[in-house]
């Protein structure tokens, strides 16, 4: 009972604090989703960074980089912009012929299963209606968003005021913090920090030229089957693929039916299986190719993962929890001390021998 005991408020205190921490990164989640971005533009920034510090002045690499990532963003953006604003004329005929042959389809589906038009136009009534019931409600969210584009232009200023002092003096605001610290614990946060920079920015840079790859291979299969809007669809992927397990399929399903609507069911077909074979592309080739063991973590520990991300702090909680988790383990595996593993460990039996 006393160990029981010991066990219970040791277990108690580690609930409460992470239960602080949640709470306290809550109440600044635009600062905490700040620095997570500015850590993130870090990681993908500081190689090109340390190559040009070599010939120039670091403050003028940084700037150079920052730059440069800019105008690559400005240009994928306007890249896609112009060719939804091309395309657009030509998409809605075609889309509208699709949908009638959608609704052809669903009066004619296999096993004596049929919609028909009247189903269809009463589930159109229906969702008018409920539009119009709700229409208060409606506009407050549209006013709140409205309030979240302020809040996301606030992120990324803060963000990038950030990412210049990271990669101009970071090294020197790590130092500063270390020697704040006592004597006797700096070289464990040394340990700990450089494993965990290890850790996060390989898993910032490989989920970035693993999205890119997966944005030029989706671009191509689109392009190659003739579905319209192909570059804005392939930076769907794109951005698909920085959430986890779930990202790249639903961008894939988006993918499909838009194929589905204007080119027909066999291109959907089509698009569908070159999407999922992009899928296993990335799973066995590019993620042990780049991450490596950089980001060693159990697929079902990613999946136990994302989902209570998800639950606690939806899409955001989805894509932030992966390398935080990584990050908190890799430390950990570093500092602890490893007992000897057992040998010739036999399964229990299931049921008890007579």
């Amino acid at each position: 009972m006393v160990k029981a005991g010991g066990w219970s408020w040791r277990l108690l205190v580690v609930v409460a604090v992470v239960a602080l921490l949640v709470w306290a990164t809550a109440k600044i989640q635009l600062v905490f989703i700040a620095v997570f971005i500015a850590l993130v533009f870090s990681a993908v920034l500081r190689p090109f960074v340390n190559v040009m510090d070599k010939v120039m002045p670091r403050g003028l690499a940084t700037a150079l980089s920052m730059l440069s990532a800019v105008l690559v963003f400005g240009g994928m953006v306007t890249y896609v912009v112009r060719s939804v604003t091309g395309q657009w004329e030509r998409l809605s005929t075609q889309f509208a012929d699709g949908i009638d042959e959608l609704f052809n389809l669903a009066a004619n589906l296999p096993f004596g299963i049929s919609i028909t038009a009247e189903q269809l136009r009463e589930w159109s009534d229906t969702g008018l209606q409920w539009i119009q019931e709700n229409q208060s409600e409606l506009l407050d969210r549209a006013a709140e968003g409205a309030g979240s584009v302020f809040e996301t232009f606030a992120i990324l200023a803060l963000a990038t005021f950030t990412t210049v002092f990271f990669l101009a003096r970071g090294n020197e605001m790590w130092r500063w913090f270390i020697n704040q610290l006592p004597s006797r614990l700096r070289e464990k946060w040394l340990i700990a920090g450089g494993v965990g920079w290890y850790t996060f920015s390989g898993y910032a840079r490989g989920t970035v030229i693993i999205a890119l790859v997966d944005g030029v291979l989706a671009l191509i299969v689109l392009l190659i089957a003739g579905v319209p809007l192909a570059a804005p669809l392939a930076v769907l992927v794109f951005i698909g693929a920085f959430i986890p397990l779930v990202g790249a399929p639903a961008a894939m399903i988006v993918a499909m039916i838009v194929a589905l609507a204007v080119n027909g069911f066999w291109n959907a077909v089509i698009v569908g299986i070159a999407i999922a074979l992009i899928g296993q592309f990335e799973g066995h080739v590019l993620q042990p190719l780049v991450m490596g063991k950089q980001v060693s973590l159990h697929p079902v520990a990613v999946a136990l993962a994302v989902t209570s991300g998800t639950l606690v702090a939806g899409i955001l909680g989805a894509i932030i929890v992966i390398p935080i988790v990584a990050v908190i383990w890799a430390v950990y595996a570093r500092l602890r001390t490893v007992d000897p593993p057992m040998e010739d460990v036999e399964e229990p039996d299931v049921l008890p021998r007579s």
